[in-house]
């Protein structure tokens, strides 16, 4: 059986006298599992069914909703909500809207800021109130540095991306040179020297590259492109060194025992 409990007010105990507090706390109450009867009596709520209907009680009707105006800059939004919603609960609807996450948003009534788990009705929002949402600083700062964050992989990715075309006309040459060397024919040593030169420059570009968890990964790997080129380049000097210079001759045909030749002239007179 449900108990019962009275409301004490002003007027000995009628139910006409309430204040404005009490039908707050009412309110409270009956979202903790009570009920307000339509005498007045605010009793424990009845167990319902697995259809949310007591036995024998025709299931109570949803609470109303309401629309309240919600300024955000410039725009004013007028969003439709439950009247025991709570505040958390309009910044979810309000999000589509403004486009900031609930936890992006400050929502300020009467000049106060609202708690997620307070509800409207216990503050006095109704039907056409009027409220404020802005941008939490806190989110604003988040923000900004996520802003500066990403603006520093991009331009790491640039930096590497250049290195790594650079890189691969570098790597053609040691492929060439490593031909050259391997077919018996000799190279220029400035070429190698010259080109393990350029790759170390490219080498000291890397490394003052700053690189987090989304770039060390590319710059890792150009870096090893740097050193196996730099490794190649150094087996191919030594074996380069110990490649003969070809001279190339040319053997001239000589006439010695050839009879001299003589030109018979015919005389006119």
């Amino acid at each position: 059986m449900a108990r019962v409990m009275h409301r004490s007010s002003s007027d000995g105990g009628s139910s006409s006298g309430w204040s404005e507090a009490a039908a707050a706390a009412a309110g409270e109450e009956e979202r903790a599992g009570w009920e307000v009867r339509p005498s007045g009596m605010v009793v424990q709520a009845r167990d319902r069914g697995a259809d949310g209907a007591a036995a024998g009680v025709p299931p109570r009707p949803p609470p109303p909703e309401i629309r309240v105006r919600v300024k955000y800059g410039a725009a004013t939004h007028e969003v439709a909500v439950s009247s025991i919603a709570t505040f958390g609960e309009l910044k979810k609807a309000l999000a589509p809207r403004t486009g900031l996450q609930p936890s992006e948003q400050l929502l300020t009534y009467k000049g106060r800021e609202r708690k997620n788990s307070e509800f409207l009705d216990r503050f006095g929002v109704k039907n056409k109130s009027k409220l404020v949402v802005s941008e939490d600083p806190a989110s604003l700062e988040r923000r900004y540095i996520e802003r500066q964050r990403n603006a520093r992989i991009q331009n790491a990715n640039r930096a590497i991306g250049a290195i790594a075309l650079e890189l691969d006309k570098l790597a053609d040459q040691v492929t060439s040179i490593e031909k050259s060397v391997s077919g018996g024919s000799k190279v220029a040593e400035v070429q190698i020297t010259t080109l393990i030169e350029l790759l170390m420059r490219h080498a000291v570009k890397l490394e003052s590259i700053p690189a987090d968890a989304d770039t060390s990964s590319q710059k890792n790997l150009q870096a090893k492109r740097v050193q196996k080129c730099v490794e190649a380049l150094d087996v191919l000097k030594v074996s380069n060194a110990r490649l003969q210079t070809v001279v190339v001759t040319t053997k001239w045909e000589t006439f010695d025992n050839s009879p001299p030749v003589t030109t018979k002239w015919e005389i006119f007179d």
